[in-house]
């Protein structure tokens, strides 16, 4: 990026759409502008209000571009939802050069021909990336170009999703006036901005508990390891406070930020506090351990549903030094501790810390997948671009979504 450039990015979240507006500056990319609006039209990572989800698009655009002073028109855009789907494959080519040295073009080939997977019609690739090269038989290659050898080789994480539930995501940014650079899966946006190279090289679970879903992104030996999204997340412990309390859903979330906590074994006396009745016109008297009995069963749930979504899907052998939580659940208090017991492992809280420019405001977790977009967004084919000229099913079907507009 030129220095002054803006890239911009776009989380469509279930409960909040932010979108962040950064620049490039003589230290690398600066946050200069941040703007979010509630969301009612999406649920699960998943369209149900066209016209909502495009008012809150509007909204958090129009918020981050008079914070920042300019105008964008287009967007990195994340997506979630139990429609997104991960697989490692592999790809095999050979050495074209006279000389028997990789050039780019080779790579390139290589990564293609990682692509060519059983894929039903209404799916589309959006990430291939590679995690290592092979030359000859020599494994653990990170940049092959320049290296000699006949038989070049990758492994790469390929990641799928539905078309039509896209294609609605799209129309939505469409209809409020952007138009999309690209498209990238929430979990791992939310990685670059919150974990360090050293981490993905030991072996680490990021888990990004949002409204409605938990992504899930496993990273060993630099690369992606395994992605996933399971569809629970922070509402569905509000909506249980709500039914348990038998009070509204505002209600509840109140009290979940005020009072809620994931610890299995509380870690001071109980308490008692007053929650509004459904009809607003007076209160009952409830303890932190009656809450407590809501939100605990819930919180290792959503930890024991991810761990077997983990352990089904990554080698037995391999080795994960740690887990990190970001997203909006991760200001549940004692949350960490509770992970920490059902993994096994060390537990942090991730919060954006990739990026210059950040305030205290934005330097929290529920902003991680926003301000991993403009990180993660721009990476070359890590990430194809939506224009139309990319080869592969993500072209063909962003020129069958353009056609609709022209």
């Amino acid at each position: 990026m030129a220095r002054g450039e803006t890239i911009a990015g776009l989380d469509i979240g279930t409960t909040k759409t932010c979108a962040v507006i950064a620049a490039s500056g003589p230290d690398g990319l600066e946050i200069i502008g941040v703007g979010e609006a509630p969301s009612t039209g999406m649920r699960k990572g998943v369209v149900t209000d066209l016209e909502a989800t495009v008012h809150a698009i509007e909204a958090a655009t129009e918020k981050a571009e008079r914070m920042a002073g300019v105008h964008v028109s287009h967007v990195y855009v994340g997506v979630t939802g139990e429609h997104m789907q991960s697989t490692n494959s592999h790809g095999v080519v050979a050495v074209t050069g006279e000389d028997r040295e990789v050039i780019a073009n080779d790579v390139k080939r290589v990564v293609d021909a990682s692509k060519i997977i059983n894929l039903a019609a209404d799916r589309q690739i959006i990430h291939s990336l590679p995690r290592h090269y092979t030359i000859d038989g020599q494994d653990g290659v990170t940049d092959p170009v320049g290296m000699s050898g006949g038989r070049l080789e990758v492994d790469t994480h390929i990641v799928t999703g539905g078309s039509s539930f896209i294609s609605n995501v799209l129309k939505c940014v469409h209809r409020a006036g952007l138009e999309p650079a690209g498209i990238v899966f929430e979990p791992l946006a939310s990685s670059a901005a919150t974990l360090l190279p050293e981490e993905k090289q030991v072996g680490v679970v990021l888990l990004d508990i949002g409204g409605g879903t938990t992504d899930i992104a496993v990273f060993a030996d630099g690369g992606v390891l395994h992605s996933a999204t399971i569809p629970v997340g922070g509402n569905i412990l509000t909506n249980d406070i709500a039914l348990g309390l038998k009070t509204t859903f505002a209600e509840a979330e109140n009290i979940k930020r005020t009072y809620g906590s994931g610890l299995v074994r509380p870690d001071e006396a109980d308490q008692t506090f007053h929650v509004k009745t459904l009809d607003g016109r007076s209160t009952r008297e409830v303890t932190s351990s009656q809450l407590r009995g809501i939100v605990v069963p819930r919180v290792l749930e959503i930890f024991r549903l991810a761990k077997a979504n983990i352990v089904d899907r990554i080698p037995r052998d391999q080795v994960l030094s740690e887990v990190v939580i970001t997203g909006g659940g991760a200001h549940l208090r004692g949350i960490e501790t509770t992970a920490a017991e059902v993994f096994g492992l060390p537990v942090r809280i991730g919060v954006p810390s990739t990026v210059a420019g950040l305030t205290d405001a934005v330097k929290q977790p529920e902003y991680a997948t926003a301000v991993g977009l403009v990180l993660f967004g721009p990476r070359g084919e890590q990430t194809p671009h939506l224009n139309g000229q990319s080869g592969g099913p993500l072209g063909k079907f962003w020129s069958w979504f353009s056609s609709i507009w022209n």
